[in-house]
């Protein structure tokens, strides 16, 4: 032989992302996910979307986190048994944010969407996404909405367009701009032929 197989071989393909409901023992690996989130951000400049503080060191950040897995319907995405995402949806805007309206018919609001910045490119959110909408869609909901940051160069809210939804409101808490997104949950799609 006079070429390695290596050589030859073709590339990897991306793993699979394994997606399963979240419990209560998830809670700390997604704290350990939003501080790296944050150390992500800052090393980018972005010190206004979360600020500087690690996550799990900010005023009930942890207990936050304990509370998506006992109140809401939350769920970890798992690369090879490794969570490296999680997905946490609600019935409704986080009553806590007036400045978020609620929505004039049932809803589903993803209350988090965090992915392991290790892994990054991987289409970890993508796939917690469609995930949503498939609950949605199982609930027999119509509306998928979530909120984000809207500042910097308004790339986190590109980032929920390129993945269905459509911009709707925008809304200010103090400093920090924040925006509404929607998608209509196209129910017949989901009905096998």
């Amino acid at each position: 032989m006079n070429d390695s197989a290596q050589d030859h071989e073709s590339p990897r393909p991306a793993p699979a992302i394994r997606i399963r409901r979240g419990t209560p023992h998830d809670a700390p690996r997604v704290l350990e996910m939003l501080d790296g989130a944050v150390a992500w951000m800052n090393a980018r400049g972005n010190t206004e979307q979360w600020g500087t503080t690690p996550y799990s060191q900010t005023n009930g950040g942890a207990d936050r986190v304990q509370g998506y897995f006992r109140d809401n319907d939350p769920f970890v995405a798992e690369l090879d048994g490794t969570p490296v995402g999680a997905l946490v949806l609600d019935t409704g805007p986080n009553p806590k944010v007036p400045a978020i309206p609620r929505a004039d018919e049932p809803e589903r609001y993803v209350r988090l969407l965090i992915t392991d910045r290790r892994h990054a490119g991987h289409g970890i959110g993508a796939a917690l996404l469609a995930h949503a909408v498939e609950v949605t869609r199982r609930a027999g909901v119509d509306l998928l909405r979530v909120d984000c940051w809207a500042g910097g160069d308004g790339a986190l809210v590109a980032y929920y367009e390129r993945n269905g939804f459509r911009s709707t409101t925008r809304f200010q808490v103090g400093s920090w701009p924040g925006r509404v997104l929607e998608r209509r949950v196209n129910r017949a799609a989901s009905v096998i032929n």
